[in-house]
């Protein structure tokens, strides 16, 4: 006899259903995306670089994948690490600007606090741009690089919607990019359903 054999079995719980989250909180849970292969520079200099890799499309919004990278001119070893730390993306604070403007001239601005925090949020109409996290920054003593995912709510597909970020510490200019509303409605063809044949 094992010594863990004669443990009470665990009381059984009753099962939980699972909250409904409104559509600009986040892409679907059970969603596989169409891809939009983007790989467009919404900005790019001798110093510094920031681009759009790709966008994923769900039934009820999109998640922008975004990078960043900044080389190493002739700062001193201080101001290197001043660029570095103004280098991560962080919600709230100093950094990267993002925003979409809509077709219509609705505008979605990435900014802290997020509509979560808000009573009432779940009526929310958008367009929302919330940070959705990313895969963080890195450095060296030559260039630090960084990513982020922005979730956009809806999804802009009654035509063209534009990307457009600025980052004053860094000293990038307001820069854009066109984001096709028919590329968008094109994988939005190709979205499925986990549970769906």
């Amino acid at each position: 006899m094992s010594f863990f054999d004669d443990l009470p079995e665990p009381s059984a719980r009753p099962r939980q259903p699972q909250p409904v989250r409104p559509g600009w909180f986040g892409p679907p849970t059970d969603e596989l995306p169409g891809i939009v292969p983007v790989g467009e520079f919404l900005y790019n200099s001798p110093r510094m670089v920031v681009a759009l890799k790709s966008v994923e499309v769900y039934s009820t919004g999109c998640l922008l994948d975004t990078v960043w990278c900044v080389r190493r001119e002739n700062e001193s070893d201080q101001e290197w690490r001043d660029v570095m730390e103004q280098s991560f993306s962080r919600p709230g604070l100093p950094g990267i600007m993002m925003g979409v403007a809509f077709p219509d001239g609705r505008k979605a601005v990435a900014a802290h606090p997020t509509p979560s925090m808000f009573e009432g949020s779940e009526d929310m109409v958008g367009p929302v741009l919330t940070h959705q996290g990313g895969g963080g920054t890195g450095g060296s003593d030559e260039q630090v690089d960084g990513s982020a995912r922005y979730w956009l709510w809806p999804l802009p597909v009654e035509g063209d919607a534009q990307l457009v970020a600025r980052w004053d510490e860094l000293g990038m200019p307001e820069s854009s990019l066109v984001l096709a509303g028919e590329q968008f409605d094109d994988a939005l063809g190709r979205v499925r359903n986990y549970w769906s044949p």
